[in-house]
């Protein structure tokens, strides 16, 4: 039967909770994000490259440059000052740049991963070394970034010093999660040939699709701390963040697609950029490769084959528990990834 009294009591208690966070979120202007300072230093077309800025002297004398995924933004890794990758690398010591891959419009819609790995990122890398009087800089890359600076040092080694990659993809073979199996069957060129752009909403859907439960959970847990004014806008700045989705040149993504995910070709040594064959073997930088021991979108199995082929010396893995997102923001990422990040650049930056 019913027990009508705690019934009414816990009715009662969701009210309140529902007009206290009415009344949070009639006091909230603006959802900030990304708020570590930072000054425009390198720009062309819609792309631009950031220095953070910081009243601390870096003690490495090597900067590092920053890339985040193509499909979402990197302000992610700057979220909320207690929850930012960038603050803690420059805490540790670090000379801090990042891209910004920007928004591409319908006249971007041509551009091709040659474009990106050996146009844009190679001038902001350039860039960098001059500015720097350096032969090599170091690179942090998340995610498809990681993939694409893998193929970038593997063709340029004399201008990388270290490579660091967070969860990123590089053995595409396997089917761990629908995400692989699902870019193995679609029909990319009728896309790309369909959309020009193609949305960041409809990338989106797809990595909601992965697991469906969970917008379903999130708004069940924000509903239980619509009265904790900073639980509440912990959850507003990611929702800000994954809301915000630029598009992807289209012919950038047939080729990603079907060189990568379909056919596998990075890790066959197959794969082919302009005029370059590109060979892991010549990837001889420093390496640390950070995966997340739960990563349902990136699986372990794509991401550590890597190891076996590049050919660095010095390289290393570090296992950060957690999923792919919790590498940026979770409590780990603050406390023991960014340290460990900081040392190994250190290490080989003398």
């Amino acid at each position: 039967m019913i027990d009508f009294p705690k019934a009414m009591q816990a009715m009662g208690e969701t009210a309140q909770k529902l007009k206290k966070g009415y009344e949070v979120l009639q006091g909230i202007e603006e959802v900030d994000v990304a708020t570590a300072p930072k000054e425009l230093v390198w720009e062309q077309d819609h792309i631009k490259m950031y220095r953070y800025t910081t009243d601390k002297k870096p003690k490495c004398k090597i900067p590092c440059l920053v890339s985040f995924a193509l499909m979402n933004r990197q302000t992610i890794l700057d979220l909320q000052p207690d929850r930012s990758l960038m603050r803690r690398l420059l805490d540790e010591g670090l000379e801090v740049y990042i891209m910004d891959w920007g928004y591409p419009e319908r006249k971007h819609q041509y551009l091709t991963m040659e474009d990106y790995i050996l146009g844009y990122f190679n001038d902001a890398v350039d860039f960098l070394r001059t500015k720097h009087k350096m032969p090599k800089i170091n690179l942090l890359s998340i995610c498809q970034s990681g993939t694409f600076s893998m193929i970038y040092s593997s063709i340029n080694p004399q201008k990388v010093n270290s490579l660091t990659t967070f969860v990123a993809p590089y053995d595409f073979s396997g089917n761990e999660c629908m995400l692989y199996q699902w870019t193995k069957d679609i029909d990319v060129d009728a896309m790309v040939d369909a959309e020009g752009l193609i949305r960041g909403e409809l990338l989106d859907e797809g990595f909601a699709m992965l697991k469906p439960s969970m917008n379903i959970s999130k708004y069940l847990g924000v509903m239980n701390n619509l009265d904790n004014e900073p639980k509440l806008m912990n959850f507003l700045r990611m929702e800000q963040w994954k809301s915000d989705l630029p598009a992807i040149p289209g012919e950038l993504f047939r080729k990603y697609i079907k060189d990568l995910f379909r056919d596998n070709k990075l890790i066959k040594g197959e794969l082919e950029l302009g005029d370059h064959k590109v060979n892991l073997k010549n990837m001889t930088a420093p390496f640390l490769n950070v995966y997340a021991t739960h990563d349902t979108i990136i699986p372990n199995t794509s991401t550590l084959p890597i190891m076996d082929k590049v050919g660095s010396k010095h390289k290393e893995t570090f296992a950060n528990p957690g999923g792919h997102i919790g590498v940026f923001v979770g409590s780990r990422a603050q406390k023991e990834l960014a340290p460990a990040v900081a040392k190994f650049v250190m290490k080989h930056s003398k």
